[in-house]
């Protein structure tokens, strides 16, 4: 489909998805387009981190279609979404770096698993990627030895070493100081401007959405409230969006029988 004469590159469709008998995500309708970054944000429970799991293909929900790249995740074979990730790059919130690896061989990971290449090539392609995220040189280091900060660009050299289609981030900036949470927002901008990527950023932190965001999706209780540019959101007069931009706390009001069911479990 296109928007605007722009194909999309991420279609969501009435998404609805349990985690046991409680529904989470309440017909989520989303489009994200091919070379756009799109962030989700929301509050804790927001569903933010639910929604990202199930556009990775982590599992299956209930009722409606995510279609990557127009093909539809949600009714491919186990076999089909694994030839479907190698044009996606994930960027996990911790790192998930392995730590009985050297940096480098982290980065080689993906080549391992889903290439036959020689190990020459390997070696030269996780050093490229070390190169773009500014890690030229570390890569015979451990885990261990890095920084914060130096822990989520080599889990962004890995996520990028097979120059994926699209590209996932989960709270790039979790943890950061500001100085080095900017750094991580200018290599997002540049990977998009170079690798000319479909990117999708889940973070909770305004000064780092508001920078990079080509649009904002605005998650609340498994529902979307709007989906804008930063100025629209900025803009919006909804109360729980602006509630969440100024960081006000919501009061929710729960009536007097829900209050006794929660209790009873009844």
């Amino acid at each position: 489909m296109r928007n605007n004469g722009t194909r999309a590159a991420i279609e969501v469709i009435d998404l609805v998805t349990h985690y046991g008998k409680r529904e989470i995500l309440h017909g989520i309708n989303m489009s994200v387009n091919e070379g756009e970054i799109m962030i989700i944000m929301g509050g804790s429970g927001s569903g933010k981190s639910t929604l990202l799991r199930f556009l990775l293909g982590l599992g299956k929900p209930t009722s409606g279609s995510i279609q990557l790249m127009g093909r539809d995740i949600t009714r491919m074979s186990a076999f089909e979404m694994y030839e479907l990730r190698k044009i996606m790059g994930v960027a996990f919130q911790g790192g998930a770096l392995l730590s009985s690896m050297t940096v480098a061989e982290n980065v080689q990971l993906p080549l391992r698993e889903h290439t036959r290449l020689d190990e020459k090539t390997m070696q030269i392609m996780a050093r490229m990627k070390l190169e773009v995220v500014n890690l030229g040189g570390f890569g015979e280091l451990m885990p261990s030895e890095l920084s914060g900060g130096m822990i989520k660009r080599a889990a962004v050299a890995r996520a990028i070493v097979m120059d994926p289609k699209l590209m996932f981030f989960d709270e790039p900036s979790a943890g950061l100081d500001p100085v080095v949470s900017a750094e991580l927002d200018d290599l997002i901008l540049r990977l998009r401007a170079v690798m000319k990527m479909t990117i999708v950023v889940v973070t909770h932190e305004l000064e780092s959405a508001f920078k990079i965001a080509d649009r904002i999706t605005v998650l609340d209780h498994g529902h979307i409230l709007m989906t804008g540019t930063v100025d629209e959101v900025r803009a919006s007069d909804n109360e729980r969006i602006q509630s969440l931009l100024n960081r006000r706390p919501g009061n929710e009001e729960i009536h007097a029988d829900e209050y006794l069911r929660r209790l009873t479990g009844m």
